[in-house]
């Protein structure tokens, strides 16, 4: 809680501010130099000329919409060897998806089959049946009993119980 002085200084800094801003505004908005003449008589003349142009139908082109450039893939696009930019070309997956399959493959090894690449996140049965007919696997697969699962997956670890928890 302020104190009787306190609360003075503050009324006396509040009056002085709003003292202040009012003089401005009003300077602002009753003063006639030839600096804000020049200024409103060219913004006069951007009014024109932009109501002038609205007026002759002189717009900006509409920009096209970017459409992909990557070229379809001639045949089955195999997925143990395929660059990032190959696997972005197939139809249903994305500059994220591919770069999913692309770490994955890396990290993991080769994929070898369907089964393999389900285990990359986003790829799922429905999208394995998009992929089916228009990807391979030339590579081996790594052995059933080493292929990570997705995290979702993974059994959840149990919680250790607490000393407080216990107690009798």
């Amino acid at each position: 809680m302020p104190t009787p002085a306190e609360r003075k200084a503050l009324l006396f800094f509040s009056v002085v501010l709003v003292l202040g801003a009012s003089n401005r505004a009003y300077r602002t908005l009753h003063s006639r130099s030839p600096g804000d003449s020049g200024a409103r008589s060219a913004l006069e003349a951007q009014i024109k000329a932009a109501d002038s142009a609205r007026r002759s139908g002189l717009r900006k082109p509409k920009r096209e919409p970017k459409q992909k450039t990557t070229a379809k893939p001639a045949g089955p696009v195999d997925l143990d060897v395929a660059s990032e930019k190959e696997i972005e070309a197939l139809r249903h997956v994305g500059p994220t998806l591919a770069r999913r399959i692309v770490a994955d493959r890396d990290s993991f090894g080769p994929f070898g089959s369907m089964e393999g690449l389900r285990r990359v996140k986003g790829i799922g049965p429905s999208m394995v049946g998009k992929l089916d007919s228009i990807v391979t696997f030339s590579l081996v697969p790594r052995p059933t009993n080493t292929v990570i699962s997705r995290p979702s997956e993974l059994p959840k670890a149990r919680r250790k119980p607490h000393r407080r928890d216990m107690r009798p």
